[in-house]
């Protein structure tokens, strides 16, 4: 236990440095912001990962330094543990308050030991709730553990029935959107897995294979709800969409997708992942 609390005391240590130079980053960033006059080829070329998987931390703070952030509320579901996920820098870093879910009782525990224990967060942590989504609960969930209305936030990565929580969620209105997408279909195909409320994913050595929707899916979704989309991080795994009433002139509506799905990981992908599932039940979108 001493040594596990050890190792809990250095990570803090450790997260405090990498807030120190994000916050240096971050100042380094609203001097170009404010000198940039064309938006960026691909989105991901203003990111990095302070707690994020990849390089989404980079991504929706250039987008937040853009649109601002009315209310610094955010809502993730499959928050992990709460260490990488892409809530917990503008958390920890950045003061905002949250609504963090996971399925999985030990990592809602070590999400609540990690924030009620890091100085930015342990006087306000965000609320952590144990629950299992599905589209016929996530609105009465998302309102019973206090959330609703206008938030400047969603991140959805379920590994699973993405798509349909995405559709049914109604409860909040997030000014910006970023989903988990399944790169192996591409940019153009449009599928989905079945709903299914106990659904599992299936993993390989390479990673999800058979889980969640394709980008053209949910730009369709979120086309429907009101969103546009803006980009990608360089792996084709996290997608952003921001609400068609907080368009900006520098974050425009990414219209050829392809630009996003020419890292050798991703083609890969859809060359050789994609074979493994593609004879799997998918809906078509």
């Amino acid at each position: 236990m001493i040594s596990r609390i050890k190792s809990f005391i250095f990570r803090q240590r450790y997260r405090r440095f990498l807030a120190i130079n994000e916050t240096v980053e971050q100042q380094l960033w609203m001097q170009q912001v404010g000198q940039r006059t064309d938006p960026l080829r691909r989105l991901y070329d203003c990111g990095f990962s302070t707690f994020s998987q990849h390089e989404e931390d980079g991504m929706l703070l250039y987008i937040f330094s853009l649109i601002g952030a009315d209310n610094k509320k955010c809502l993730e579901i499959c928050a992990g543990t709460g260490m990488e996920s892409n809530t917990a820098n503008l958390l920890v870093n950045h003061f905002w308050t949250g609504l963090l879910f996971d399925g999985n009782k030990k990592n809602v525990r070590l999400a609540e030991l990690f924030y009620s224990h890091h100085s930015n967060t342990r006087i306000y942590p965000p609320v952590i709730a144990h629950s299992w989504l599905n589209r016929d609960n996530v609105n009465e969930q998302i309102s019973a553990h206090g959330m609703s209305g206008e938030i400047d936030l969603l991140s959805l990565d379920i590994d699973g029935i993405d798509y349909y929580l995405f559709e049914a969620i109604s409860v909040v209105s997030p000014r910006v959107v970023i989903l988990e997408i399944n790169h192996l279909w591409g940019p153009e195909d449009s599928y989905s897995v079945p709903y299914d409320e106990n659904f599992v994913a299936e993993f390989s050595n390479d990673g999800t294979d058979y889980a969640g929707a394709s980008l053209a899916a949910f730009i369709k979704l979120a086309n429907s709800k009101g969103y546009y989309f803006v980009g990608t991080n360089r792996f084709a795994t996290n997608a952003i969409f921001i609400r068609n009433d907080t368009k900006h002139p520098l974050l425009p509506e990414v219209k050829d997708c392809s630009i996003y799905f020419d890292h050798p990981r991703v083609k890969y992908g859809m060359s050789v992942r994609l074979k493994r599932v593609k004879d799997k039940e998918w809906v078509p979108i």
